[in-house]
């Protein structure tokens, strides 16, 4: 699967990813010591969605636009609207009011920063890079990293706060991905026991995804939170949901994702279509 995000900013699969993201975050923020953020795929710090890539599909038009339609959004939403809507009045001018960016991974995590926390971006690609590089320009809590995320993961784990967050979000692009995966998340385990991993992937093709859970099993005693959600039934060659793994998880956050997912399905799925699912890897 070749998932060039530029093209889907905005999409079901991203609003899924960042409701989660943020939650594990102001979890992180509800201690008062420090905690790092490692982003091993940053991407961009945002996304423009009215430029050509974004509207080739408008798959936005099926994600973040279909929750800022919602009237009465629960407050779980709101923390997550208040980082799209904060985005959107730092890059539009003040008589703009309608949606156009979709903020990244990183610029999500950034406004959910506390002065005593830090990030770790990492990207490989040369000129989203230095896009990513531009947006966090002079910001000393935040390291931009030119490099590949899994071998960031060998250099900075374990963080020197001993509390954080290691986000792994590749494009899937490499036929190995959950074998590389697979290969490094032992090791960060090894060196960080109580680390917190939150692993993004596309709900494609269900038997590698199954592969990829036996193995896991196999070798990695922490807990393991699995949360899915797809929009659509089982079509071949199709994203049809994506899923969000979570290993060491916050204590009863399965009861989050509870309220959380089902309200997600009901608004995004298409006629009622597809399905979600929170379990713990058993």
């Amino acid at each position: 699967m070749n998932y060039h995000h530029t093209y889907h900013a905005g999409n079901f699969a991203d609003v899924v990813k960042h409701m989660i993201l943020i939650e594990l975050i102001i979890f992180l923020t509800s201690k008062s010591t420090p905690f790092c953020y490692i982003d091993t795929h940053a991407g961009l710090g945002y996304y423009d969605l009215l430029s050509e890539f974004a509207a080739k599909n408008k798959e936005y038009l099926n994600g973040i636009e279909k929750i800022i339609q919602q009237e009465k959004p629960p407050p779980f939403i709101k923390h997550y609207l208040n980082s799209v809507q904060q985005t959107n009045r730092r890059l539009m001018p003040a008589n703009y009011s309608s949606l156009r960016y979709y903020p990244g991974s990183s610029l999500i995590v950034r406004q959910c920063l506390r002065s005593h926390d830090r990030m770790i971006a990492c990207e490989l690609q040369p000129k989203t890079y230095q896009s990513l590089k531009t947006v966090f320009t002079n910001d000393k809590q935040i390291a931009v990293r030119l490099m590949d995320g899994y071998l960031a993961l060998k250099a900075f784990i374990p963080p020197r706060e001993q509390r954080g967050l290691v986000f792994i979000d590749p494009p899937y692009e490499h036929p190995d991905e959950f074998n590389r995966m697979f290969q490094i998340l032992p090791l960060i385990l090894k060196r960080w026991r109580n680390g917190m991993i939150m692993i993004w992937y596309p709900i494609k093709e269900k038997t590698q995804i199954n592969r990829f859970f036996r193995t896991i099993k196999q070798t990695i005693h922490q807990t393991i939170l699995i949360n899915e959600l797809s929009i659509y039934p089982d079509l071949p060659q199709h994203l049809n949901g994506c899923g969000i793994m979570i290993i060491n998880p916050p204590w009863r956050f399965d009861q989050l994702m509870n309220k959380i997912l089902p309200w997600l399905w009901r608004v995004l799925a298409i006629n009622h279509q597809g399905q979600y699912r929170i379990e713990y890897l058993e």
